[in-house]
């Protein structure tokens, strides 16, 4: 079954083929009908099930049906919670949407207000953080009485991260009547009842949106946690791999452990809230073109990558939850493609195995590397193999007396 069966705009289908899309993803299945239906949807899907696609075609096709203007008033409003997310779905916008001419922009923190501020005026589609847009909003930049498709994306990060109250803000200068589509990996108490104040008479569409992907084949490396770096540096040294992402708690481990395999030899760049918006877009660039094929990043900072060619994710540091664990290893063996997760797990972290085994109903199966020296004595004094747990949530710096920064 093809994307034909919709009925699209030819521009539409231009777009499409130039995606390189050939059949709707299960969740676009199930999406993409009700959406152009105009009606409201709750979608609870993992990453790497095509939900970006699942929203972007039938809102461009509502506004192509109702002949809406291609330079403004802003008539769709997409709420991310990451820069890296907004900039992801931007683009999807862009791509699919390159022969409609209907004008599209992202506004997020870490880059020059003035210049979204003068596209914002200009362009249909708005891809936003929250903080960043409310600051256009205080200043009077954006207008947003002709929205009419409200999309919340990765609703249970959204929340987690603290966005709560700025969302609540936004949508109180939305207008009252609009379609409404919401999008989760999780449905946490916070994001059922923020479903039930946004959404009217939803389709609620469930795809394997707990479920690990079938197409990551899963290894767990058991590995004393002194030995976690020179075990990682062995591990790459042995693997054919297109790209890696390696997981990290910290910002702070991600510039340790990304320098120290470039001082390897190893193509490595680091991703985390703590760089500047023109640096995370060079590393993301760089990652996705190939001067590096290693990249170390926190949860955090991962969540928008869409980078098809990562054949490998490495989860150096233990993820918190099932849920964080199924999210990191979606990043490899996306849509039809297959991929290899590991995970390091030090003696000290068995009870925390234990839950992600439980969690996923299975146990990883056991990956050893029989070359790999596992005896090797803790040393007396050494710099730390790994950086202890953070706060509760990762971000970027804050503004002196602003809202949260790294959106």
């Amino acid at each position: 079954m093809g994307f034909d069966i919709y009925g699209f705009d030819t521009r539409l289908v231009s777009g499409i083929r130039a995606a390189g899309y050939t059949s709707p993803s299960p969740i676009q299945g199930r999406v993409i009908p009700a959406a152009l239906a105009g009606r409201d949807v709750m979608g609870l899907a993992r990453t790497g099930t095509g939900k970006t696609a699942a929203f972007v075609l039938p809102v461009l096709q509502r506004l192509l049906d109702a002949d809406a203007p291609k330079r403004g008033p802003v008539r769709v409003l997409v709420l991310v919670p990451t820069r890296e997310l907004a900039v992801q779905i931007h683009q999807t916008f862009f791509t699919l949407g390159q022969q409609t001419g209907i004008r599209c922009a992202a506004v997020y923190g870490g880059a020059g207000i003035a210049k979204q501020a003068s596209e914002v005026k200009k362009v249909t589609v708005v891809t936003a953080c929250p903080g960043r847009l409310l600051d256009l909003i205080g200043r009077g930049e954006i207008d947003l009485s002709a929205v009419e498709t409200l999309v919340l994306d990765e609703a249970d990060r959204m929340l987690d991260m603290g966005f709560m109250d700025d969302v609540r803000r936004i949508l109180d200068i939305l207008p009252e009547k609009r379609q409404n589509l919401m999008f989760s990996a999780t449905m946490p108490e916070s994001v059922a009842g923020l479903a039930e104040r946004i959404l009217k008479e939803p389709e609620t569409v469930k795809v394997e949106h707990n479920v690990a992907a079938e197409g990551v084949k899963q290894l767990c490396c058991p590995v004393p946690l002194h030995l976690k770096q020179s075990f990682l540096r062995f591990l790459l040294t042995r693997l054919d791999f297109e790209s890696v992402l390696v997981f990290v708690r910290t910002k702070r481990w991600a510039r340790r452990l990304a320098q120290r395999l470039e001082k390897s030899g190893l193509k490595a760049v680091d991703l985390h809230g703590d760089l500047s918006q023109s640096k995370r877009q060079r590393a993301l660039d760089g990652f996705k073109d190939g001067e590096f094929n290693i990249l170390v990043a926190t949860d955090l900072a991962a969540r928008g990558i869409d980078c098809s060619g990562i054949s490998h994710v490495i989860n150096y540091d233990m993820p918190d939850s099932v849920e964080i664990y199924i999210h990191r290893i979606g990043r490899t063996g996306r849509v039809e493609r297959t991929g290899t997760s590991f995970l390091f797990s030090s003696p000290e972290e068995r009870e925390k195995l234990a839950e992600i085994e439980d969690g996923l109903g299975y146990s990883l199966r056991l990956h050893y590397l029989d070359e790999f020296n596992y005896k090797v004595p803790k040393p007396s004094f050494s710099v730390p193999d790994e950086i202890p747990a953070p706060k509760k949530h990762e971000g970027g710096p804050r503004r002196k007396g602003g809202r949260k920064g790294g959106n």
